[in-house]
């Protein structure tokens, strides 16, 4: 605020002459020029040479209009050539800073401030820019208030070479390290920024670790973490912070920032999972940790599964009667432990003794509902045989599918969550064909003869002849972009899950979370392109065997001719005594004739490798989803726009034709009145054309002329310029017969 005086006091001189003199006889006041620098000339004269020249520059400036500022350390009684200007004009004469602040303060706000000289030019220094709140805080509450340090720190800590050139001069940071330094609870030396920075970050990151903090350096740290443009900077403290020695792990904050002790945590945890007694004051802490903020950032996301595990209550699938019971109980409540065990291999796959006791915990729930899953496998009846062919029956709208594979049920639940915009799917399941591999899979996806095919070009020519009025593009769920397509229906294939599992193992775990942010974009961008409706389907899911012992593989004497894989086994002939501890299904495969499954997760010994794994018969493998998200905006609203002469464009005679597009009466509310619309034009199922934005009112008839362009069969689409909704759709067809090139 003291800029505001200064400002006040030159300009109660300037209002009457064009010359104002400041003299400051202790140079204290010498950072107020920068407050005027530009609202006046400023000159300094600190010697009679100075002086000489500044009046003649003046005079020679005069008359112009141009206001001028002197500034001056002399005294005024030893001015020689301006001191006519003081006398004429008029001075500001600060002898004392010091005084001149108290006298202002005093004046303006009826307020009485008792500082040391240093700490009240400090004040003064800060109070630039701000209101006389300021100086009132600091008349209740002393020097503390000079500065802000729960803002000022921050900056400091992230780059304090940077800032000790940058901010404030000489004098003031030396005021500001001292009040650094009596937070830190120890006396003032003059040492390197960087130093000083060390020590503050030092005492916040102790404090977190004995559950004490600061209130200053709390608020600091929760703001350091909070912020893009500093966070990068505090790892390389923490990375040179040693926990103090002897530490009590249950007393550290729960915003701390240590991952060492969120793994200390898990290991107590985990050597405790029956001690029932201490449970819900755990779940307690946990769910504080799980909230926290800080442990977000810096990407310590593993709680919300460690207590999915440890809340999940097996009692209830005692009372499971059905086998659609099973799949619902699956779908609603266990699916959520896959998810929570999938994260906690990725995260301490490496750590085994972190790791065991919460994998061991998740198969034993597994067993229990594994019991009552296989108790009514006699109910299971797959339903995966023509999927594609039902959605293109159903549909009216234009309509993209997304075929994964791979994707398991808990993974396209974790989809469902990202999708942005607000749309929330309506969610089915599928239950796939068995054995649950790709080739069988994805062949009963596309075809609903009961072939198996193993080349994805013929699965696709054989939906398209079984479609013959139907256009149907098919990509790559990569491809996908914001270009209309001309298919009524779009299969988007998407292999990346089971590419990656099977290549990578386990190890393809670390790149899930960013396949799950993929589909949810792609679906986003479907829905924002024009696509009514999306579905995201799959061939199968997968199990995960985690840690795994030569003991959990599963070893069987086998007769005839076989061939077994991870997850089941082909037989030629019934095998005797296996179906006590297997379950046995006839199902005839080339020259094969029976089929062989585990009861669990377990794979079957054989000489690839083990991690990540399909073709059995537990829900996480055969239980998929059949997701559909819908833009409920329909245009119901909106004026209603065609294509009047769809007949007409059947049979186009010459090179030139005209589309005549025709607006409805709307419904007489405002959404109705206009609509703003494109046509995009097709050949060979390429977009060749695309017009520019139009808007129609309502029964508003246009026509708009185009040539065939060497594309002697065309399609067009009018769509919505907004949602980019396909509102009707034409064939055009140049006849050639017809044209006779103007003989007649």
């Amino acid at each position: 605020m003291i800029d505001t005086w200064f400002k006040k006091d030159l300009q109660d001189i300037h209002d009457t002459h064009p010359v104002a003199v400041f003299v400051d006889e202790s140079g204290d006041a010498a950072f107020l020029l920068k407050t005027v620098e530009n609202a006046f000339t400023i000159y300094h004269a600190n010697s009679e040479l100075e002086e000489l020249h500044v009046k003649y520059l003046i005079e020679k400036a005069q008359p112009t209009g141009e206001k001028f500022l002197i500034y001056t350390t002399s005294k005024k009684e030893e001015l020689k050539f301006i001191r006519e200007y003081c006398e004429t004009n008029g001075c500001l004469e600060i002898r004392y800073l010091q005084n001149y602040i108290k006298d202002k303060v005093h004046q303006t706000l009826n307020l009485n401030i008792n500082l040391p000289k240093e700490e009240l030019i400090a004040a003064a220094k800060v109070s630039i820019g701000k209101d006389r709140t300021y100086w009132m805080d600091l008349s209740h509450k002393g020097a503390t208030e000079i500065f802000d340090l729960e803002k000022e720190l921050l900056p400091f800590v992230h780059d304090p070479r940077a800032y000790e050139k940058e901010k404030y001069d000489a004098q003031l940071r030396e005021t500001f390290y001292r009040k650094v330094n009596e937070l830190l609870g120890q006396q003032y030396v003059k040492k390197p920024a960087k130093t000083l920075a060390g020590e503050v970050v030092n005492t916040m990151l102790d404090g977190l670790a004995i559950g004490k903090s600061h209130k200053t350096l709390d608020a600091v740290y929760q703001s350091w973490l909070d912020s893009v443009s500093y966070l990068d900077s505090f790892q390389g403290y923490l990375d040179s912070y040693s926990l103090p020695a002897n530490l009590d792990i249950w007393k550290v904050s729960m915003d701390h920032p240590f991952r060492q002790v969120d793994e200390l945590w898990l290991a107590e945890i985990g050597k405790n999972l029956s001690d029932r007694a201490s449970g819900p004051n755990m779940l307690a802490k946990l769910r504080e940790r799980k909230q926290s903020k800080p442990a977000r950032a810096l990407g310590i996301s593993f709680w919300g599964d460690v207590i999915s595990l440890l809340e999940f209550d097996s009692k209830d699938i005692a009372y499971l009667s059905s086998f659609q019971e099973c799949v619902d109980f699956y779908t609603h409540h266990f699916c959520q432990l896959d998810t929570a065990i999938r994260n906690l291999y990725a995260e301490f796959l490496n750590k085994k003794s972190l790791l065991e006791p919460f994998q061991e915990l998740y198969k034993e729930h597994l067993t229990v509902f594994l019991d009552k899953w296989f108790k009514h496998w006699n109910g299971y009846e797959e339903n995966q045989t023509g999927t594609l062919q039902r959605i293109i029956n159903e549909s009216n709208v234009k309509t993209a599918i997304i075929v994964g594979d791979g994707v398991a049920y808990e993974i396209a639940e974790q989809v469902a969550q990202k999708v942005k915009g607000g749309f929330s799917p309506t969610k089915s399941v599928i239950l796939a064909d068995i054995p649950s591999e790709t080739e069988n899979n994805m062949s009963r996806i596309y075809m609903d003869n009961g072939i198996t095919e193993k080349v994805q070009q013929k699965r696709e020519k054989y939906l398209e002849e079984q479609n013959p009025d139907v256009s149907i593009d098919f990509i790559r769920l990569d491809e996908v972009n914001q270009e209309a397509r001309s298919g009524q229906v779009l299969v988007c294939t998407y292999k990346d899950i089971d590419d990656m599992g099977e290549k990578l193992q386990q190890k393809a775990l670390k790149y899930f979370k960013e396949t799950i942010d993929f589909f949810a974009d792609k679906i986003f961008l479907l829905l924002s392109t024009g696509y009514s409706k999306v579905y995201l389907i799959t061939d199968h899911g997968f199990v995960l065997t985690g840690l795994l012992s030569e003991a959990d593989k599963i070893s069987v004497s086998l007769s005839g001719a076989h061939h077994k894989a991870e997850r089941y086994i082909r037989t030629q002939d019934k095998q005797a005594g296996l179906t006590s501890s297997l379950i046995e299904v006839e199902k005839g495969y080339k020259d094969f004739n029976y089929l062989y499954f585990a009861r669990n997760i377990h794979p079957f010994k054989t000489p690839g490798r083990y991690g990540f794994s399909h073709g059995g018969l537990t829900p996480q493998e055969v239980v998929t989803p059949f997701f559909c998200w819908e833009r409920k905006d329909n245009g119901a609203n909106k004026l209603p726009v065609h294509i009047k002469d769809k007949e007409d464009l059947k049979n186009v005679t010459g090179e030139l034709f005209s589309i005549k597009i025709q607006a409805g009466k709307g419904s007489g509310d405002l959404f109705s009145e206009q609509r703003a619309v494109y046509l995009v034009f097709f050949a060979d199922k390429e977009q060749v054309n695309k017009s520019d934005i139009f808007t129609l009112s309502k029964e508003q008839a246009i026509a708009k002329d185009y040539s065939f362009d060497g594309h002697p069969e065309m399609e067009v689409q009018l769509l919505d310029a907004t949602s980019k909704q396909q509102l009707d759709r034409a064939v055009i067809k140049q006849n050639k017969d017809r044209d006779l090139g103007g003989l007649l």
